[in-house]
């Protein structure tokens, strides 16, 4: 059975479903095992992929993910802070009155995904730190949507060198996104750097791998 992109009541960087549901169908080509996720945002993502990975393996896989959780510009530093505000008030007085947890927060990251409470690994902290102290040797496909600029992007791509020479994937997101040029230059020179091999899906996604 084809699993569809859910938007879970919440924000995604897919607004439109169809992206989502090219996504999933990227990630299930590889049939990854151990997904590693950077920049978790309110969890949508996540979510999608676990129900997917679930569907190809059962409880046979683990989903890594890793954001900031934090508004606070102090905490995010040089990072662009995610707009967490809804269009829709409905969602705000959902979320502020009724759930009464903020949607980014990993506390609530972790109740969307308690169905794979066994699977996961939610971490909290900057990618810059959080990846020199995961083994990253396990990880065979990554999802790179966490800083935005330059020198977070390329920092990132370093730490994962290891994954793709190792066979894994890196997709990463917002490749050609206008105001944010600095994720297209810091995956072009790192490709170039490492020689390893870049192909453009859906004039979005930046998928890099092992050059054969």
């Amino acid at each position: 059975m084809r699993i569809k992109y859910s938007t879970y009541w919440r924000k995604t960087s897919f607004k439109q479903k169809n992206i989502g549901d090219f996504f999933l169908d990227e990630v299930r080509k590889k049939k990854p095992k151990n997904f590693l996720e950077i920049g978790v945002f309110h969890g949508v993502t996540s979510r999608n992929v676990c129900e997917l990975l679930y569907s190809i393996h059962k409880n046979n896989f683990k989903f890594t993910g890793i954001d900031l959780f934090s508004n606070d510009s102090d905490i995010a530093r040089d990072e662009v802070v995610p707009n967490t505000k809804f269009s829709n008030p409905l969602k705000t007085i959902y979320y502020k009155y009724i759930v009464r947890l903020d949607p980014y927060s990993i506390q609530s990251v972790k109740k969307l995904l308690k169905k794979f409470i066994n699977n996961i690994n939610i971490i909290q902290g900057n990618s810059k730190q959080v990846l020199k102290k995961l083994d990253l040797n396990k990880f065979d496909y990554v999802f790179l949507d966490g800083g935005h600029k330059f020198e977070t992007v390329k920092n990132d791509l370093e730490n994962l060198t290891q994954i793709i020479d190792n066979g894994g994937t890196v997709l990463c997101d917002d490749y050609d996104l206008s105001y944010a040029p600095g994720v297209k230059e810091a995956i072009n020179q790192f490709v170039k750097e490492k020689k390893f091999s870049l192909k453009i899906l859906y004039s979005r996604f930046a998928e890099i791998t092992k050059a054969n």
